[in-house]
């Protein structure tokens, strides 16, 4: 016996107590760097980068106060404590990559609370995990690491000091210090560590300037806290400084009748701004009122009212893309994408919260407020400007559809309050249920509800383009394979393409249907995407292209259909994008809005383009603004100066801000209440 126990204890005391003390803190120092590391190499960001030094501080500082708050405890509570805490870091670090690798942005705390819903995606998050499984590896080693050495570790009695963590507080003092100082002392424009640390909230940014922990940590800080960044104030505006209805100018008639010019009044409604202004009932209000009183005014022009009266079908397409109107492979996509109105330069940029903020953006003309979903926010405020609401108040039927679970993001609580009668599956849409659900079956069950009801606006939103695109987890691509076999593209790409022919199919008897009632020539149909067909790798993209895409312009350039039977054809080679929609139809239907209080342009009048996206580039009319590289590429022959840069800059950080500030203070029933 006495044999045995020597034998014991000789056996324990070859085992060390690994990662204790100092060893303990540089484990998690290299953790914290290691994982951001990881992330880095998986996303757009760059591994050296100014973005990676500030990961690194930050880093070290996160270690030092977990290294901290363990100082406290002892023996195999620490240990278990330490534990809980990798596993969540760990937690945290991959179910970031994984969203990422599905949406191409990171969650913010908002959608994680709302996050039950996208269990119904969990066989596409399996297939993502299955195809990342050894990043996923890296991730999670460091905690498997600490499981195994502390499972061999005998029990550690280590215990800190007064001094020991008074070193752990200055240590954490002097890296913050030298973080906040860089910062400070840094580029101060947009997207940089300055205006992502104090003045902005755009998730892919902000990973890549402050590192995923720091960036999680604002997102908390300013949900709980709330988050009001400083914008520069408008310039006053050279003429019409108040903004008022232009007056038609009189002519006099001389012997000789010249025709004189038309002269167009603004696209704006009867608001006493000046009124708003003296009896604000606090500053955020009185600078809102400034703001929207002094923005430029588009005004009405030669299409305004072309189409009173008519029947609008406006459709939200998932993933549909500029590669979505094929000759051969949809014929009625490409039929009314060439008969029709025809935006060579037109764009749809990616937002926060993937479809719900395309959805968003291209039915209300704002533009989301990030770290939120803005669509179900909109469900509690007065969206006077959405077609549903514009349109009922003029006795047009108007009804909405969604052919997948109809409360997914809340749509339930926001197509209402956009002026819609709503259906989706399980609220009264009776479609099979598959995954994606079928466009054409959506098309077939509804039309009959409002054609022979006019006037009447129906809206769409689909889901038969969803990714993943490949013919074994896609029951549309699957449904429609032997239809691109022959196509030029690799199998993801062929797999999209079969989607697509789902929504072609949708449009074909949505078509028939029209002409068949007599209304084709009565109905405009508008069709957009709430986003670029991002559940393709990008190899898979170029291969559609035919080319290398490029990432901050291209990738987001798309086709927006706008047409009507009979029509002349038309090309329109401005850029614009999907901000501009609401405002576009609006004019054509001679809706009375407010060109002021929306964040698009008219997509006909003569205001100077802005194509915005959010990392804060633009596309103008004399150029590019790569926010990411901060390079202005002016358009051949065009010079500009450097404030013109600048300048749009500071206007686009005012869009953002402001049509944010719409949707936290219900600003439309404050400034049209009557």
């Amino acid at each position: 016996m006495t044999q045995t126990r020597r034998q014991k204890n000789k056996s324990t005391r070859t085992h060390k107590a690994y990662l204790e003390g100092f060893n303990l803190l540089l484990y998690i120092m290299g953790t914290m760097i290691f994982l951001e590391a990881i992330l880095r190499i998986n996303t757009e960001s760059k591994l050296l980068s100014v973005g990676m030094v500030y990961s690194v501080l930050f880093g070290i500082t996160t270690a030092l106060m977990i290294y901290a708050l363990l100082s406290f405890f002892k023996g195999t509570f620490r240990t278990i404590l330490m534990g809980i805490i990798l596993f969540a870091v760990t937690l945290l670090f991959s179910s970031q990559f994984i969203y990422y690798k599905i949406f191409k942005t990171f969650y913010t705390l908002y959608s994680a609370g709302n996050g039950a819903q996208v269990m119904e995606f969990i066989n596409d998050i399996l297939t993502m995990i299955r195809i990342n499984i050894f990043w996923l590896i890296l991730i999670f080693l460091p905690f498997i690491l600490y499981i195994v050495l502390k499972v061999r570790s005998r029990k550690s009695h280590y215990s800190f000091t007064w001094p020991e963590r008074a070193l752990i507080l200055g240590l954490f003092v002097l890296v913050f210090g030298v973080a906040l100082i860089g910062i400070k002392l840094g580029d101060k424009d947009q997207n940089s560590p300055y205006d992502m640390y104090y003045n902005n909230n755009y998730p892919v940014a902000s990973v890549d300037s402050l590192g995923l922990v720091t960036s999680m940590r604002l997102d908390l800080q300013r949900t709980i806290f709330g988050f009001d960044p400083t914008v520069a104030p408008p310039p006053p505006l050279a003429e019409n400084p108040n903004n008022t209805p232009t007056e038609p100018v009189e002519t006099t008639i001389a012997e000789t009748v010249v025709e004189a010019p038309i002269v167009y009044e603004d696209n704006t409604m009867d608001i006493d701004f000046n009124k708003l202004i003296a009896e604000a009932p606090n500053d955020e209000l009185k600078n809102m009122h400034s703001y929207f009183s002094t923005k430029q005014v588009t005004k009405k022009n030669e299409k305004t009212g072309i189409y009173e009266g008519y029947n609008l079908i406006l459709i939200t397409a998932e993933a549909f893309s500029r590669f979505s109107a094929d000759k051969d492979v949809t014929p009625t996509l490409y039929k009314m994408l060439n008969e029709g109105y025809h935006f060579t330069n037109f764009y749809n940029p990616i937002w926060g919260v993937s479809t719900s903020d395309g959805e968003y953006v291209a039915t209300t003309g704002l533009i989301p407020k990030s770290g939120v979903w803005s669509m179900y926010k909109s469900g509690s405020i007065s969206m006077p400007f959405a077609m549903g609401n514009q349109l009922r108040t003029l006795g047009y039927k108007t009804l909405a559809y969604h052919d997948h679970t109809y409360n997914y993001y809340k749509r339930d609580i926001s197509h209402p309050n956009l002026g819609y009668t709503y259906k989706g599956l399980g609220n009264g849409l009776e479609v099979k249920k598959t995954w994606p659900e079928s466009d054409l079956e959506m098309m077939q069950v509804t039309t009959d509800e409002y054609i022979g009801s006019e006037p009447f606006h129906a809206y769409y939103m689909t889901v038969s383009g969803h990714m993943f695109y490949s013919t074994g987890g896609n029951f549309i691509a699957s449904k429609n394979k032997d239809l691109v076999t022959q196509l030029p593209y690799n199998a993801p790409g062929k797999a999209y393409m079969a989607t697509q022919i789902e929504l072609d199919k949708a449009m074909e008897y949505l078509l028939k249907k029209l002409e068949e009632a007599g209304v084709a020539d009565k109905t405009l149909i508008a069709i957009s995407a709430d986003h670029y067909p991002y559940g393709l790798e990008k190899v898979d993209i170029d291969n559609l292209a035919g080319h290398e895409v490029e990432s901050n312009f291209e990738l987001y350039k798309s086709d927006f259909i706008l047409y009507t039977e009979g029509m002349t054809p038309e090309t329109i080679d401005r850029p614009v994008s999907s901000l501009d929609i609401i405002p576009t139809i609006s004019n054509l239907l001679g809706l009375n809005y407010d060109s002021r209080l929306l964040m698009g342009i008219d997509m006909f009048s003569d205001t100077d383009p802005l194509v915005i996206f959010n990392n804060r580039s633009f596309i103008t009319d004399k150029g590019k603004y790569n926010a990411v590289t901060k390079q202005f590429i002016p358009n051949d022959g065009v010079t500009v100066d450097d404030n013109y840069r600048k300048a749009i800059s500071e206007e686009i950080d005012r869009k953002f801000y402001y049509s944010a500030k719409i949707l936290e203070t219900d600003y439309y029933a404050k400034v049209l209440a009557k």
